[in-house]
């Protein structure tokens, strides 16, 4: 990453007080970025100053709460940056709210929140940033997506495929529509991370399939830096790790055989929960 290639720009971090939002905040401060985050739980809010503290550059951060499903707490948020700042560079939509559990299961309160917090916040903070990067002539919106969104081979969370599918077809409808304007849309989509509350308070490991054992689970910091790397070169789609495309191939090609290969061996047996170790 080419150093400070962010510098004076101002960038927006949604659900980034914990994990991959964290994460990205971080390296988007690393590299010379204001950072701009927002999150709902007030755990993390608490914490972030302090964890902010210990990078070097502490005076790049800038906390609030924000509840992203509320469209008026959303425009509010934005607008008080665009008058304070006069620009928004960077927007990344990561903020999603989580239930894993099977459709009769899950209340359609929750599945109704999993769709606003993940899908119509995303909605509402490109209309309010858009236009502001059309005039500027510059911008990069960051959507994260998922490898669920793409295939869908059972014991996932309905709503949550169902809510990482639209983020996908948003984004990529999006890019199509601004493809002759300056301004950069990139759709992120991770594989299994490890060590955030995905797996560590709403995720049950045992909800995985065995074959999830075998794959490296991603760390946060990792998906993070492939989120640079492709906001630096300008990829408009970021699968981490790029290997998902064969599954993605497998599951367009032959979706009863992924979703067999899914059921093969039972429940994981790894604790997703904790971040993964790297040796070597």
């Amino acid at each position: 990453m080419t150093k400070d290639f962010l510098k004076d720009q101002v960038c927006l971090v949604t659900g980034g007080a914990q994990g991959i939002g964290w994460a990205t905040a971080r390296q988007l401060a690393a590299a010379g970025g204001t950072v701009y985050v927002c999150d709902i739980s007030e755990e993390h809010l608490a914490t972030a100053p302090a964890r902010a503290a210990e990078t070097p550059w502490p005076e790049r951060f800038h906390f609030s709460r924000c509840d992203v499903s509320d469209r008026q707490q959303v425009e509010t948020w934005c607008a008080g940056i665009l008058e304070k700042a006069g620009h928004i560079d960077v927007l990344v939509n990561n903020a999603a709210f989580v239930r894993w559990e099977n459709v009769l299961d899950m209340s359609v309160e929750d599945v109704e929140r999993t769709m606003a917090v993940g899908f119509h916040a995303i909605v509402y903070t490109t209309h309010r940033v858009l236009p502001a990067m059309l005039a500027r002539g510059r911008g990069h919106i960051i959507n994260i997506g998922s490898s669920a969104g793409r295939v869908f081979a059972g014991n996932s969370s309905a709503a949550y495929a169902a809510v990482k599918a639209a983020v996908d077809g948003y984004s990529q409808t999006l890019q199509v529509e601004l493809r002759s304007t300056p301004v950069q849309v990139m759709l992120v989509r991770p594989g299994t991370v490890a060590g955030t509350e995905f797996f560590g308070k709403h995720v049950p490991s045992s909800r995985m399939p065995r074959l999830a054992d075998f794959v490296p689970p991603l760390t946060p910091d990792e998906v993070a830096r492939a989120i640079m790397d492709g906001l630096q070169r300008r990829r408009p789609i970021v699968d981490v790790p790029r290997s998902l495309g064969a599954f993605y191939l497998l599951f367009e090609h032959a979706p009863g055989f992924m979703r067999w290969l899914a059921r093969v061996g039972g429940s994981a047996r790894s604790d997703f929960s904790m971040l993964p170790s790297r040796t070597g």
